[in-house]
């Protein structure tokens, strides 16, 4: 899990500042709610946040480098890259610093 990253949640409305871990693979994103089997759970009172909202698949390229690529996962108010929507079943390469917004929450990629 180390060295994947991570993504800096700020919550827009309360400024509530979270730092999640990014691990190999899929990482799904969604509201925190016990029993919710996301594996990178925002803790939010955000209602525009959906229990999945996307999913960030961490993979590495031919040169090993470590690579990003953003999905919505069907959300119901969608997930916004330069306030542009990511269109359903497309996948967005995404880089250190990529704020991204998911609800009324932006997110910020930290690739280090």
């Amino acid at each position: 899990a180390e060295g994947c990253g991570s993504l800096v949640v700020i919550e827009n409305v309360f400024h509530y500042k979270q730092e999640l871990p990014l691990h190999m693979g899929d990482n799904t994103i969604g509201r925190y709610q016990k029993g919710n089997p996301v594996t990178t759970p925002i803790e939010t009172v955000d209602p525009s946040v959906d229990l999945l909202h996307c999913v960030i698949n961490v993979s590495r390229d031919k040169h090993g480098q470590l690579r990003y690529i953003l999905r919505d996962a069907n959300s119901n108010t969608g997930t916004f890259v330069d306030n542009t929507e990511i269109p359903p079943r497309e996948r967005r390469i995404i880089s250190d610093g990529t704020l991204f917004t998911i609800g009324a929450t932006s997110i910020i990629l930290r690739t280090n």
